[in-house]
């Protein structure tokens, strides 16, 4: 009896795993389905756009800046060795716009944005207003969770370029100012080593990020069970599982994308 208890607790995990990700899939698969339907959402679309970016921009642009300078001066350490410090320029940028940005965006993100969602759809279930929607004939995926998840894609690829922007200057300012690399030799290599199709490839990360975060924080706020307190685990498991799954998703989409 005792032997076996170590596997049931590992099949039981197993099966509860597997549950909640069909639940995700389930909550993205009918957003999805009512995506193109109406009455569309406008109204509660452009709170969103506003909530997920504009009110997001200020966090972002602390974080790419200090980010681009401390990246930078970490770079000039290693490089320094090889007197290769012209190379910090473009070395920090391809970081930004291929990993960094849409990762580390992503990660800001969720900590505001997602734990919000999750919060806020997991008071409407405890109080049952979630109930009220569909009493009154109204789909609760489609005005709740679908302009989520459309702002969520839309926005992080502009906050991601706001990110990739704003730590490229972080970073010229320390390559110019401190390590004392010409403007124009630190143009001429961003511009040699990093092309398009490396913001690009940045964009695509930023906008599944976005998806993510999104279909996570509204599934987590959507099965919110036992009140105030199903309310914060439910925002806690959100920012978690979302940080966890952009984490690994970012490692697949650059296997399949370079």
């Amino acid at each position: 009896m005792e032997i076996g208890k170590p596997f049931e607790r590992l099949g039981a995990g197993l099966l509860d795993f597997v549950e909640e990700v069909g639940r995700v899939m389930t909550i993205l698969g009918r957003a999805l389905r009512w995506l193109p339907r109406k009455p569309y959402r406008v109204r509660l679309l452009l709170r969103q756009l506003d909530f997920i970016g504009v009110q997001s921009t200020f966090i972002v642009f602390l974080t790419s800046l200090f980010t681009g300078a401390v990246f930078s001066l970490q770079s000039s350490y290693a490089f320094s060795l090889f007197e290769a410090n012209s190379m910090v320029g473009p070395t920090v940028v391809l970081a930004l716009t291929r990993e960094l940005g849409p990762v580390l965006t992503a990660l800001m993100v969720i900590g505001r944005v997602g734990s919000s969602m999750a919060a806020e759809i997991g008071t409407m279930r405890v109080t049952e207003q979630i109930d009220a929607l569909e009493t009154m004939a109204v789909s609760p995926i489609h005005y709740l969770i679908v302009p989520r998840i459309i702002a969520a894609v839309i926005m992080m690829p502009l906050l991601t370029t706001i990110f990739d922007f704003i730590g490229t200057v972080g970073c010229w300012a320390v390559t110019t100012k401190l390590l004392n690399i010409p403007h124009s030799e630190f143009m001429e290599q961003v511009i040699y080593y990093v092309d398009f199709d490396d913001y690009y490839i940045g964009l695509i990360k930023a906008a599944v990020f976005g998806l993510i975060m999104a279909t996570i924080g509204c599934y987590k706020g959507y099965y919110t069970t036992r009140g105030a307190e199903g309310v914060g685990r439910a925002t806690t498991e959100s920012v978690v599982l979302s940080s966890v799954t952009v984490m690994v998703a970012n490692y697949f989409l650059t296997a399949l994308l370079f």
